[in-house]
């Protein structure tokens, strides 16, 4: 019984590796997709009118300030070249040990080129104005 069924499923077997085989063959040559890519066209593009007006303005920016403080200058300044200030008001207000231990994380995990004393800056900015006792929305 058991011969019968390995007999029974061989040819199914073979033709799932030979369909695989055949479409690893096809990506390696590059010649899978549809068949009629060359002449899948784009559509036209709507005619502009005479009497519209076709404007863009710059994107908008709505990076919120840092607070004012000592240590400001300093996280602008070694903060913003790898991420946007952004991500330091829209944290939830963090407890001044936690803070510490993200300034460290950046300097130790992520490789960010901080002096000690502007890191000790950073850290003191940080707990004073982002601090759960502190902070001003």
């Amino acid at each position: 019984m058991k011969k019968r069924w390995k007999m029974a499923l061989m040819p199914v077997g073979l033709t799932i590796a030979l369909a695989g085989g055949l479409v690893f063959a096809q990506m390696r040559s590059g010649s899978y997709g549809s068949t009629n890519g060359a002449s899948m066209g784009q559509g036209a593009a709507t005619e502009m009118t005479p009497d519209s007006k076709y404007d863009a303005g710059a994107y908008p920016s709505f990076t919120p300030e840092l607070a004012e403080g000592d240590g400001r200058q300093e996280v602008q300044s070694f903060c913003a070249t790898c991420h946007s200030t952004r991500y330091i008001t829209m944290q939830p207000p963090l407890p001044g040990a936690t803070w510490e231990a993200e300034v460290n994380k950046m300097m130790k995990v992520y490789g960010a080129p901080i002096p000690e004393t502007a890191a000790k800056k950073i850290t003191a900015y940080l707990q004073a104005h982002y601090a759960p006792e502190n902070r001003k929305e």
